[in-house]
């Protein structure tokens, strides 16, 4: 395929940061290439622990002494500003520890006699079809291997084709307890996963990861990983491998699965009752009918899904198709254009391979992990991580990808429904700082986290708002109200009950954390309590004003619209310091880390759009302050976060700088996990993951989200064209892009200039909206499922101001 978008590498991996990744939702592989042919395995449902962890835990924590008792006195504390017995009193709150997302297996695919070819490139990752090609020598001919992970197929495919005879040697192992089962003509390898895992900060838990005593002490926490075979060559068992003779052809499917994957399917479902066996069969029932399909009807049904799955494409400069080499063109190359392009597509690629209906969502490293012992426990981080990793999947028109965050939170609600009764006494349901594939909703920390990092409420509250984008970009409202108001209402009623009254009648937050981030203290020392965080009012006043527009398109009467209303006219305001900087906290502080990596102060400019230079012109312009005075750098996920918030400014320039910044090459050990602080920058890998270090891949999925927020904007009732294009970018085109309400847009520029932009109306109901590009406005009519010349209609209208005079298109506060 010579019209697609592909990425060239020219040697096999050595090491796993070189590795391609591949992947379906659920199974993820490391691709390595080379003779050896290593895959590095993960299936999304393998977690350490147990579904009735956060369960146990929550039980114990309240046998501790947590409970609505303690939350009065940590008030009463926080009141009389004894921050430090606070402290002491909320650590009878922590649970232990999220679970760990764990490696599965490794499959090696070894070619026997068979050298790199160096007529082409070692490998070729097509990022449109989803497909890896590798072409290698062997004596008289050369073997041509493609890779993908086929999500029709729920399979691995590796499909080798030669113009000779060849011999492969298959081998199947795992990190964790694994036994070889044998079977003719096939390999089939049962997995046991531990029942605990300490994440690496948790030294004193030993040992880090605890299995069950016998198959009877708890939950069986069994998988199976399986690979069939299709050949025309003679395969014969040696031990535990496979070995594949004079072939001129062999396909090989390999599919896992595990109890924890009956589990996530349905809860209440018979997972308890299903045997090893059942577990076995289900591998390899799935495994063999890809193997008889054969290679053209897999390769074909899994382009035919990737391209309805991502739809959007990417082409800034005007450049896309092609093959462009990783190391020269993207790393080390010239073009800052291309990078951009490549950044946007290859993190859409890899959120379409990490996040499938069906099975869990992308988690801190996606579906990727080789390690044990992971670093954060690749767990879901919920005070930016997690809700970052989905943000560009609405505007990407992606919503298969975006089903299995949906799908979470509704767990957290039914297990977060627990903890807000038990620890604090709320109606609706809470989550904190982490959870897992079980649904972990209690603070953590074991009684001795940090309150920084430990006790913060709004974790459900935010990952509401990302299920809020996916009905604003679809106009859903079946959507709505089979799924996301169930949820909002929860995290509603929370706050409702959530939120305490100053002397003033002012309602505020109480404990109130910053994620992350601390302030010093009356002592002298720093502390993370006693201030309602701006981050807290921003969430909360937004969830409120959501919920009564939920309220008012799904027409109905709800008791809770009354508490809601009383509820924001009485929420503290955000405040602005003698500085003109947005305040983090309620008061003004002496900040204990003035260049922190979060930005959560500013949520209400981005993803929210609570502030605009056109509703609240003080708080924005304070907004921009504070993003300057946080400066650039740091590592992926916190650039991915600086560069949309600069597009929500219209600072274009130092967008594109701070996009620059990010997509450079990392030249220190990633292995090493780098201070927290951003004192020492990420950037790219040699296979393009973002790393911290070590790899995060919300840095990735954020830099899609981050670049079409300098390209197209729709929030505050009104579409915007090119709000922060650099001049840099003087030309390009991108297609499928979603806009709110349930629009598609096609768009094209040059020199700066809108030179096509259609508006497609996929939905059954008629839709109309503002387009804003520069000074020129027009309203647009879009029947259901037709489309609109925006283009057309622009060039007819007059012009008229909009922005406030203050802010110049590059604002005053550019780096």
């Amino acid at each position: 395929m010579t019209d697609t978008l592909r990425l060239t590498w020219d040697a096999p991996a050595t090491r796993w940061e070189e590795a391609v990744p591949l992947g379906n939702g659920r199974i993820g592989a490391m691709a390595f290439g080379g003779p050896s042919g290593r895959y590095q395995l993960n299936d999304s449902t393998l977690w350490s622990g147990t579904p009735e962890g956060p369960a146990r835990a929550l039980a114990r924590v309240r046998a501790s002494g947590a409970g609505p008792e303690r939350l009065a006195a940590v008030r009463d504390a926080l009141a009389r500003g004894d921050v430090r017995l606070a402290e002491d009193l909320l650590m009878a709150f922590e649970g232990p520890y999220s679970q760990e997302f764990l490696p599965l297996a490794d499959l090696h695919v070894g070619i026997m006699g068979a050298v790199a070819d160096d007529r082409d490139p070692a490998r070729i990752l097509d990022l449109d079809s989803a497909t890896l090609t590798e072409a290698l020598r062997v004596p008289g001919g050369r073997v041509t291997r493609r890779s993908w992970v086929s999500a029709p197929a729920q399979a691995l495919i590796i499909d080798l084709t030669a113009d000779v005879d060849f011999d492969v040697a298959l081998e199947l192992d795992s990190p964790l307890r694994g036994a070889p089962v044998d079977v003719i003509g096939a390999l089939l390898l049962d997995v046991q996963a531990p029942v605990d895992g300490a994440p690496l900060h948790e030294t004193s838990v030993s040992p880090p990861l605890r299995y069950a005593v016998d198959d009877n002490d708890e939950y069986d926490a069994f998988a199976a990983v399986a690979v069939a075979l299709e050949s025309d060559g003679e395969i014969d068992r040696t031990g535990a491998r496979l070995v594949v003779r004079r072939a001129r052809r062999l396909l090989i499917a390999l599919s896992t699965s595990s109890r924890a994957e009956s589990w996530w399917e349905d809860a209440e479902g018979d997972w308890r009752t299903l045997s090893r066996e059942n577990i076995r069969d289900r591998a390899r029932r799935r495994a063999e009918f890809a193997a008889r399909l054969g290679a053209d009807a897999l390769l074909a049904a899994h382009i035919s899904d990737r391209r309805r799955t991502t739809r959007a494409r990417f082409a800034i400069g005007g450049r896309r198709q092609g093959a462009w080499s990783v190391d020269r063109d993207v790393l080390h190359g010239p073009d800052p254009l291309l990078r951009a392009t490549i950044a946007a597509e290859y993190g859409m690629y890899l959120l379409a391979s990490s996040s499938r209906a069906g099975s869990p969502p992308a988690n801190l490293q996606g579906i990727w992990n080789d390690q044990l012992q992971p670093a954060w426990s690749s767990n879901y981080t919920i005070n930016i991580n997690t809700e970052m990793n989905y943000w560009s999947a609405p505007a990407l028109s992606a919503p298969d990808v975006m089903e299995p965050l949906l799908a979470l939170v509704e767990r957290l609600a039914r297990s977060g429904a627990d903890t807000a009764r038990e620890l604090y006494g709320c109606r609706g349901w809470v989550a904190h700082h982490n959870s897992d594939v079980w649904g972990w909703t209690l603070p953590v920390g074991d009684g001795h986290g940090a309150a920084s990092w430990a006790i913060w409420m709004m974790g459900g509250v935010w990952l509401t708002h990302n299920l809020w984008d996916a009905y604003e970009f679809t106009a859903d409202l079946t959507l709505l109200r089979e799924r996301i108001w169930p949820v909002t209402r929860g995290a509603v009623e929370f706050c409702l009950d959530w939120l305490v009254s100053d002397a003033d009648g002012r309602l505020h937050t109480s404990p109130s954390t910053a994620p992350e981030n601390s302030y010093v203290a009356a002592d002298g020392h720093p502390t993370a309590l006693g201030l309602t965080a701006a981050s807290d009012v921003s969430l909360v006043r937004a969830l409120l004003e959501r919920a009564l527009v939920a309220i008012d398109d799904l027409e109905i009467d709800d008791p809770l619209e009354a508490e809601i209303r009383g509820a924001l006219a009485a929420l503290t305001p955000l405040r602005v310091g003698s500085d003109g900087r947005l305040l983090e906290w309620s008061d003004e502080v002496v900040e204990h880390e003035p260049l922190h990596r979060h930005l959560s102060p500013v949520v209400g400019l981005y993803p929210l759009d609570e502030v605009t230079p056109e509703g609240t012109p003080e708080l924005f312009d304070a907004s921009v302050r504070l993003i300057d005075a946080r400066g650039p750098g740091a590592m992926g996920w916190s650039w991915a976060w600086k560069i949309a918030l600069r597009a929500r400014a219209r600072q274009g320039e130092v967008a594109a700088s701070l996009l620059d910044e990010a997509l450079t090459p990392f030249d220190g050990d990633a292995t090493r996990h780098g201070p927290v602080d951003g004192s020492e920058w990420g950037g790219l890998l040699p296979n393009l993951f973002s790393t911290h270090p070590p790899f995060q891949i919300d840095g990735n999925l954020g830099f899609p989200a981050a670049i079409v927020e300098m390209l197209v904007q729709s929030h505050s009732g009104r579409v915007y064209l090119l709000p922060a294009v650099p001049k840099s970018w003087r030309r390009g085109d991108v297609q499928g892009i979603g806009v709110r309400p349930g629009l598609i847009l096609d768009l094209a520029w040059d020199e700066g200039m809108t030179t096509a932009a259609v508006l497609h109306n996929p939905g059954g109901v008629n839709r109309s909206v503002v387009v804003t590009d520069g000074e020129r406005h027009v309203s647009v009519d879009i029947p259901a499922g037709s489309t609109s010349d925006v283009a057309a209609a622009l060039a007819s209208a007059g012009s008229s101001p909009l922005i406030s005079d203050h802010l110049s298109p590059e604002g005053e506060h550019a780096r």
